[in-house]
């Protein structure tokens, strides 16, 4: 994938594939280092599915005989000198506290490191795909915070869906006006 948006984006479409409700979607970039975490409350994966999770010719998908995404992302972070892992608790073993957390370390003065990409783009996109599910996304960049979290989108507008146009255009300019304050502040 061109660059970690794109990633952010396709793990986030398992998170909500595997049933999860809330998606914690977290980048902190500070120093030469990006650490991007997705962590969810869906079903989880069992410990079969788990080890063969980073392997491109493993996937659970009846749609195609490869899966890319994790792969991808881990070869990506360790062309930079990090690392990726994931973590997993399957709903049958542990039925009150499952899900799934990637986590990837990227460090950012290495060539190989690939672009964040627009992640305003990235959150809006998912927002409108799935309305119904909830996605906190917080960007700490060298101290400062650009979040949304949707859980309190819905407690202001109640029975509004998230994915009206009117909405998105929102999510769209709130996150757009952080980034752009924190590039005034650096």
């Amino acid at each position: 994938m061109k660059d970690l948006s794109l990633n952010l984006l396709d793990i986030a479409e398992n998170s909500v594939k595997a049933g999860a409700s809330l998606t914690r979607l977290h980048i902190l970039e500070e120093g030469n280092t990006l650490t991007f975490r997705v962590q969810d409350d869906g079903c989880g994966m069992t410990e079969e599915i788990l080890q063969g999770v980073t392997d491109p010719f493993y996937t659970t998908r009846t749609t195609r005989k490869v899966g890319l995404g994790l792969p991808l992302l881990r070869m990506a972070a360790e062309q930079t000198g990090g690392w990726m892992e994931v973590q997993s608790r399957h709903k049958d073993a542990h039925p009150t506290d499952h899900g799934t957390q990637v986590t990837a370390v990227f460090y950012t003065d290495h060539i190989d490191c690939p672009p964040v990409g627009d992640l305003v783009a990235t959150v809006t996109t998912l927002i409108q795909g799935h309305p119904d599910t909830d996605f906190h996304f917080l960007h700490v960049i060298n101290g400062n915070e650009v979040e949304l979290d949707t859980r309190q989108l819905r407690e202001i507008l109640g029975e509004v869906s998230l994915a009206e146009f009117e909405v998105l255009q929102w999510i769209s300019g709130f996150l757009s006006d952080q980034y752009t304050g924190q590039k005034a502040c650096e």
